[in-house]
This record gives structure tokens, C-alpha cells and sequence, in this order.
């Protein structure tokens, strides 16, 4: 059976409310009624003293004295009588009927000087009464007792109408604990059903929902949390989307490339097997079937390196080098590529710059790097340089060619994305793989690169590498 938590939240609302106000209720109750019998003994306590002060300083008008006591206390409907040591009444303001017989053991408590309060006594008189039986003490000797009897019918009435007044206000309490409950509970319910709903639309896949949130209550946190959790899952979806359009790219580029070498290693091979390519053919064709073989192994090499790199597979062994070593190194090993645009490459250092790195992962940084600028760039400059920023290791590899879109910035880390001119030959990077392992290699080594482009003001590559521990 379904209990909905809207009710599940009102009955427990109610029910606390109820409990809490059927003890307070029988506990105020009880202590009114304490109370007020208290106050009465008190009172009939009080009445009997003062008479029998009054008796002792005018022994000689006790007959006054008992007259106007009898009136005042019948007005305040409290009948008493006075006993001598014997116990035999020597005087009643009330009807001989009424008058409530003395026990023995009652008798023999006041003789020795203990005063009697009954609050409730039904057994020996026609109505319920309080009564106090006090000691009538005259010099010293114990000379009789007053008995002062009071109906209880007043008391009972007070605590009735006391009772009447605690269940009206209990109602009404719990009316409004009710339409309070209620409020409370549909609200929360209403905040709860929100979650659920839009938890169904995530699952369904729209990771786009959101719910008000706050930070006032636990719900609310809750909120807060399931909107980061929905905001995590959308950049994950989109970043998931990125990357499925990249590999169908990546796989169509693939495919495109390994189709002409294939091609071209395919079509070498038949013509050397049938003899359709003459003698003097022959070695132009072989050099051509392995610059495309060639081509292949950077494919596949350039793939196994980024899924090495990314995976913490490769093991870093770094050593001080000296910048005004290695940079002129890499501008003449690719002198010859840039000659082929029309480039000039030169190196810039300052003495004495050092970078702590493994050297071949740098070698491989700056060669891609230079040869992205290479590919980018003709007619034009590239100039690498390398100084020291306090013990921060700074290398910029500078050119002045077409530069990058702004829109390109930013997402040429990308894996398999290329950027513009993608199609052109290019001997390294061709595959959209270069950028993204120098990026991948450089926080390996604990360091930043940052790029800085204008369109056709050329593009600087900044890498910073942190000093030796």
C-alpha cells in the first residue's frame, strides 16, 4: 500500500502536536487541580487558626466570636465545628446532619498536637468535602479541636471549566498545527517532486534541467547538488559529443590518409610485380612506396605516443640542460624544412639558461612546436628563445606567419583537431595528434604552455618549466 510522503510528513506533524499537547494538557491538569485543592486546605488552614487565636485572647465572647465566624465562612460556603477534649461538639455553624464523625486514630493524631487535611472525602458525609481537623492548643494544653469542612462541588467546577478551556485550546492548536503541517509538508513535498522530476529528465538524457536551490535547508543543498550533478553530466555529455564527432573526423582524415599511401605502396608493388615499371623507374618508385610507409609509422607512432602519455605510461628521466645548446640544435635539424618555404630559423638564448627536463620529451616538444610554426608560416621568421624567469625555465618559439583564427585557439590541444590549413603535406603533425602531445608532455613535466596568436601577425608558443626541487 502507498502512503504518499506529503501524508507521511502531516500525520507526523500531528501526531508529535497531539502527544505533546495530551501530556502538557494532563500534566497542567493534574497541577491546576493541586493547586486549587491546595489553596482551598490552605484557606480552611487559615480560617481555622485565626478562630482559635481569636478564642484564646476573648475567652469571655466566644459566643460572638463563633457567631460572626459562622456567618463569614457560611458566605464562603465553609462549615466548621469546635470539639472539646473529649471529642463531644461544643459548637457547629452547620447542620448536626452534616457534621462529619471523628475516627479514633483521627482523634488521637490531633491530641498529640497533628493537624488532619482530607481533600477529597466522600464516605462519611451526604456531598464530597475537604476538611482540616487542627489541634485546639490554650496554654499550653491541649483543650479540643476545629474541624473545618468546605464542599468540594466549587473546587470541582473550577477545574472542569479549566479542563473545558484546555480541550477547546488543544483544538484549536491542533487546527492550526494542521493547516501549518499541511502547508510545511505540500512545500517540501513540492520541492521533492521538483528533484523527481527533473532526476526523470536526466535519465531520459536531458542534462539541461535545473532546479531552484538555496542554502537554507538540507532540500535545498540537495538542490545545489543535483544541479552540479546535472551541469557535471552536461559537459561530460558535450565533451563525450566533442570527442565522437572527433574520432568520425579523425577516422575520415584516417582513412583519407592511409588511403594514398596505400594506394601508392599498392600501385608500386603490382607495377614492380607485372614489370609495367621500366629499370629507371624503379628506384624513384621504392623511395616514393617508403616515404609512404614512412608516413604510416608517424600515424600509428603519434597515436601509441598519446595513449602512452595520457595513460602515465611514460617515464620522465630529467637532467639540467643548457638552453644555449639545445635550441641552436633544433633551429638547425630543421633548417632544411624551413628553407623549403622560404623561411629563416634562428635561436635566441641567454647565458647560462637551464631547463630541467628529459631531453628527448623536450626534443620532441620543440621540434613539433617549430615545425607547427614551419607549416604555418612562409617567407617568414621563427625564432626559439629561451631565458630564465627567476628559476622558472622560459622557452618561446616565435613566428610571423598566417597566425591562428581566435576561434582556433583554444581548441588546437584538442586531440585530432586541425586547425585551417589541414590538409596540406606536411611531414610531422599532419594528423592532428602534435599539439596535443606537447601539451600532454609539458604538464608531465609539472609545467604550462600558453599560446598567443593574431590573425596574419604570426603566433608565439610559451612554455614555462618549472626549476629542480
Amino acid at each position: 500500500m502507498k502512503f504518499r510522503y506529503l501524508y507521511q510528513l502531516v500525520a507526523s506533524h500531528i501526531g508529535v502536536l497531539f502527544i505533546a499537547f495530551l501530556v502538557l494538557t494532563l500534566l497542567f491538569a493534574h497541577f491546576a487541580e493541586e493547586l486549587i485543592y491546595e489553596d482551598k486546605t490552605d484557606e480552611l488552614v487559615s480560617y481555622g487558626r485565626n478562630l482559635m487565636g481569636n478564642l484564646s485572647e476573648n475567652p469571655g465572647e466566644s459566643r460572638r466570636i463563633l457567631g460572626e465566624y459562622g456567618r463569614v465562612l457560611e458566605g464562603r460556603d465553609i462549615q466548621f465545628s469546635l470539639f472539646d477534649s473529649d471529642s463531644a461538639v461544643v459548637y457547629s455553624s452547620g447542620r448536626p446532619a452534616s457534621l462529619i464523625k471523628l475516627r479514633r486514630e483521627e482523634w488521637g493524631r490531633i491530641r498529640s498536637g497533628q493537624a488532619i487535611i482530607v481533600n477529597q472525602e466522600f464516605e462519611r458525609s451526604d456531598v464530597g468535602v475537604t476538611f482540616t481537623l487542627l489541634p485546639y492548643i490554650r496554654d499550653g494544653h491541649f483543650t479540643g479541636g476545629v474541624l473545618l469542612t468546605s464542599p468540594i462541588s466549587g473546587s470541582r467546577e473550577v477545574i472542569s471549566e479549566l479542563n473545558r478551556y484546555l480541550f477547546w485550546a488543544m483544538l484549536a492548536a491542533l487546527a492550526a498545527s494542521l493547516l501549518l503541517g499541511w502547508g510545511l509538508s505540500a512545500f517540501h513535498v513540492k520541492r521533492l517532486r521538483r528533484i523527481r522530476d527533473a532526476a526523470s529528465r536526466v535519465a531520459s538524457g536531458d542534462y539541461s534541467v535545473r532546479v531552484p536551490s538555496s542554502k537554507v535547508d538540507e532540500i535545498g543543498e540537495l538542490s545545489a547538488d543535483f544541479n552540479g550533478m546535472a551541469e557535471r553530466l552536461e559537459q561530460s555529455m558535450n565533451e563525450i559529443d566533442r570527442l565522437e564527432n572527433r574520432r568520425r573526423q579523425f577516422i575520415a582524415d584516417v582513412s583519407h590518409e592511409m588511403r594514398t599511401p596505400l594506394t601508392t605502396i599498392r600501385g608500386t608493388l603490382d607495377g614492380l610485380r607485372d614489370g609495367m615499371i621500366r629499370e629507371e623507374e624503379r628506384e624513384r618508385a621504392l623511395a616514393l612506396a617508403g616515404k609512404e610507409t614512412r608516413r604510416l609509422i608517424r600515424l600509428v607512432n603519434e597515436n601509441l605516443d598519446y595513449e602512452k602519455i595520457r595513460s602515465g605510461q611514460i617515464t620522465l628521466e630529467k637532467t639540467e640542460i643548457p638552453l644555449d645548446d639545445m635550441l641552436p640544435l633544433i633551429a638547425e635539424q630543421l633548417e632544411t624544412i624551413a628553407e623549403e618555404k622560404g623561411n629563416v630559423i634562428r635561436a635566441e638564448t641567454e647565458s647560462g639558461a637551464t631547463v630541467f627536463a628529459d631531453y628527448d620529451r623536450l626534443i620532441q616538444i620543440l621540434i613539433n612546436i617549430t615545425k607547427n610554426s614551419i607549416q604555418f608560416t612562409k617567407g617568414g621568421t621563427i625564432t626559439l628563445r629561451g631565458h630564465m624567469d627567476g628559476g622558472t625555465a622560459v622557452i618561446e618559439v616565435a613566428d610571423t606567419g598566417e597566425g591562428i583564427d581566435p576561434e582556433d585557439v583554444e581548441r588546437i590541444w584538442e586531440r585530432f583537431y586541425r586547425a585551417g590549413v589541414s590538409r596540406t603535406s606536411n611531414p610531422f603533425g599532419e594528423f592532428g595528434l602534435g599539439l596535443s602531445i606537447v601539451r600532454q608532455l609539458v604538464k608531465l613535466h609539472g609545467g604550462t604552455i600558453r599560446v598567443e596568436s593574431k590573425k596574419d601577425a604570426g603566433t608565439t608558443f610559451t612554455l614555462r618549466f618549472p626549476p629542480k626541487e
